[in-house]
């Protein structure tokens, strides 16, 4: 392994490192709520709101996004770049679920 890869390795794994924390955090229900529809809303709404839904689609999507970052670390490590292709499905099933599940979320706050 060359140096830059070894630098490359140590941040993309320090990187997934960072999301699994927030994911984690995030599936406690602590910290600040990292979701567009707490931050773009206003004061009143965010006091409204009802937040675990919020909490549990961040913390599912920032573990997939850990789990996509620990893929391309471990190819980089392996010096097998043919495991990123494994990346591919996580990322598609990271965005069908952020996008099924906001879904879901505003249905259940429209009733």
């Amino acid at each position: 392994m060359t140096v830059a890869e070894i630098i490359s390795a140590i941040a993309v794994f320090t990187l997934s490192g960072i999301l699994a924390v927030i994911s984690i955090m995030s599936f406690m229900e602590r910290g600040y709520l990292l979701n567009n529809a707490y931050i773009f809303a206003s004061e009143e709404e965010r006091k409204k709101m009802d937040k675990k839904p919020y909490y549990r689609q961040s913390a599912i999507v920032f573990c997939l996004l850990s789990v996509m970052f620990s893929i391309v670390g471990i190819s980089i490590v392996v010096q097998n770049y043919r495991i990123e292709l494994l990346e591919i499905p996580v990322a598609v099933g990271t965005a069908i679920y952020a996008v099924i599940s906001s879904a879901k979320i505003n249905n259940r706050a429209n009733k």
